[in-house]
């Protein structure tokens, strides 16, 4: 059994998520052109109760999960770990089977009792129920193997889950859209199931794998005292009720949205149809779009919890700031490029990747959130590996309030429309961010380095200048977006980075935690002299 560490287990899970994001995007871009902003308005009204159902029947646990083994392993308590993740993957597959026909069930009444607007939704949420079990199942062993901070298993599982997943996506529309276009968002929806089948057996054949050397260390451990399932099962509620309603908030939030946004967008004086569009650029092209650079926050978060959760256990408090640190440091030096960027060329991108620019405005105000989105990510996987989960459910609570707010006055004014929604979007994220962070500086003493995150915006700014006139030389030579929009982003990269070198805002320190590859990246720049201490 090899362990990953922090960093390493964060950057093979930001692998990963990359991947899956470009076979996500191909999928939105092809699913998009198949079925347009109404079809995806759909599919949209379907997922949002789909991660509802699926954030209560998993309960948070896998966070569970992998906090007590990350401390189980601390104390060289192997045996203790395997009963923790055999006791929660019982759980888990008796709700995984439970939700799934509560799914399938209610798919009806939610559309006969106008809680989602648009009653040819019904086939894409029924659709979608097979799909909990499997995922439920597939959680708990990701939290097994997260605690053990080994990444490669889930990363590996989670490419093979969304290719099959986007194939069987694209297929079933594609065969099923000449029969109407709501049997065409069913086929689509549907693809989520098959996927996440082939995710678990993944991860059964990596347990399997595994096994052998892990059954050697509980073998060989001193004799430690087992804890009782019945405390088990008590530290897994207390810990994940917390984390489930945390995630049951997102769904909720998007939940919310389904119910608040179309009819407020109706209140302003679009039709039923125009409303269902709009929400689809909103919530099925922009979000989605916005949640591409925080691949590596969330990576970072998911290799926080056991990393924290075992300094915490040796109570070695330097090791949880560094970490954080760490952490925080990377992730404003991807996010705050990643907000100019795609606020700058928010309608090219759209044109490009969704074949129209009416996007591009929603695109544009969620790119602020991506900042936000990030500090909270990480931030939430400090407090949950401190055990601090109650925290970060009460800050969404505070922030969903907040949103639900400036949605329902927002939207409803004619001249905001769905620019009011996605400015609520970006006001959650902000709320959420800014609270956890008061929470992460009074348990760890942590705060924003400011001339760390200056070095970083003034690298950006720098960026966005050059990013500008780079897309308009192109456009004005050939008037073709893909190929300006492409050799822009590619410049902006390549110019932020130098300017970063150049400010000082990357150290040596920084790249020699790069697994592998940091010491010869080492090397290379300080010859060429780049490189600070």
């Amino acid at each position: 059994m090899s362990k990953d560490t922090f960093l390493k287990g964060a950057f093979i899970l930001t692998a990963a998520g990359i991947i899956v994001k470009l076979i996500g995007s191909v999928n939105r871009i092809l699913l998009s052109r198949l079925l347009g902003g109404e079809g995806i308005g759909l599919y949209q009204m379907a997922y949002p109760i789909y991660l509802l159902a699926l954030s209560i029947s998993s309960a948070g646990i896998p966070v569970a999960i992998s906090i007590i083994v990350a401390e189980k392993i601390a104390r060289s308590d192997y045996r203790g770990a395997n009963r923790v993740f055999r006791i929660s993957l019982g759980v888990l597959a008796i709700t995984g089977v439970v939700f799934t026909f509560l799914l399938y069930f209610a798919a009806g009444w939610l559309t006969e009792n106008q809680y989602v607007r648009d009653a040819r939704a019904y086939y894409a949420i029924a659709a979608l129920a097979p799909a909990i079990f499997f995922v439920t199942v597939l959680s708990s062993y990701r939290g097994y193997f997260q605690g053990l901070q080994m990444m490669t298993p889930t990363a590996v599982s989670q490419i093979a889950e969304q290719f099959i997943r986007v194939v069987t996506m694209i297929a079933l529309a594609y065969l099923l859209l000449p029969y109407g276009l709501e049997y065409a968002a069913a086929g689509a929806s549907f693809g989520a199931g098959p996927g996440a089948a082939i995710g678990l057996v993944v991860l059964i054949l990596y347990y399997y794998r595994q096994r052998k050397s892990f059954k050697h260390k509980m073998d060989t451990q001193p004799e430690i005292v087992q804890e009782s399932s019945v405390s088990i099962i008590s530290r897994l509620v207390k810990l994940a009720l917390p984390v489930s309603m945390a995630n049951i908030m997102l769904p909720v939030v998007a939940s919310i949205d389904l119910l608040i946004v179309p009819a407020r967008l109706e209140a302003a004086g679009y039709t039923v149809e125009q409303a269902t569009e709009l929400f689809g650029y909103l919530t099925g092209m922009a979000v989605a779009l916005i949640n591409l650079p925080t691949i590596l926050t969330a990576s970072l978060a998911a290799s926080l919890v056991p990393a924290v959760s075992e300094a915490f256990t040796l109570k070695n408090t330097q090791r949880i700031y560094q970490r954080t640190s760490t952490a925080m440091r990377i992730a404003n030096m991807i996010t705050i490029p990643s907000f100019v960027g795609m606020c700058l060329l928010a309608t090219p991108i759209s044109q490009m990747l969704y074949g129209t620019p009416n996007a591009g405005t929603s695109i544009a105000i969620l790119s602020g959130g991506i900042v936000l989105l990030g500090i909270h990510q990480v931030t939430t996987g400090v407090l949950q590996g401190l055990g601090h989960t109650t925290i970060p459910l009460i800050n969404m609570v505070v922030s969903a309030v907040v949103k639900i707010g400036m949605s329902w006055t927002l939207t409803a004014i004619p001249a905001l429309g769905i620019k009011g929604a996605a400015w609520a979007t970006n006001a959650d994220f902000g709320v959420a961010a800014l609270l956890n962070m008061y929470f992460v500086y009074r348990y760890v003493g942590f705060s924003l380095d400011i001339k760390d995150t200056l070095k970083a915006a003034g690298a950006a700014i720098v960026m966005g200048g050059i990013v500008l006139l780079t897309y308009d030389f192109i456009m004005t030579q050939t008037l073709h977006n893909t190929l300006a929009t492409l050799i822009a982003i590619a410049v902006g990269g390549t110019v932020y980075g130098a300017a970063l070198l150049l400010l000082g805002g990357v150290q040596e320190r920084d790249l020699e935690r790069v697994p592998k590859v940091g010491p010869t990246i080492v090397k290379i720049l300080k010859s060429l002299r780049l490189l600070r201490k």
